[in-house]
């Protein structure tokens, strides 16, 4: 039994690529627009073919498929 049972060994062809993605996740799960914007900059300033956008996206989603450490705190709700 295994959290991450659904992992696949793909290898992105682009791993500079990949990195951004995964900063990009951790950037969107923390809500820091400001790096968000960064990177999407950098991304968009580089021409993407096809295979960038894929490694980019499998980046993102490698993150993304970590379930996060814990909940946010739920602050002023009564029952």
């Amino acid at each position: 039994m295994g959290f991450f049972k659904n992992k696949t060994n793909d290898t992105p062809s682009n791993p500079a690529m990949a990195e951004l993605g995964r900063e990009y996740g951790i950037a969107k799960r923390h809500g820091d627009r400001k790096a968000m914007r960064r990177i999407a900059r950098e991304v968009g300033a580089n021409t993407v073919t096809d295979s960038d956008a894929e490694s980019f996206r499998q980046g993102q989603q490698a993150y993304n498929s970590i379930p996060p450490a814990h909940s946010k705190p739920r602050r002023n709700r009564r029952s």
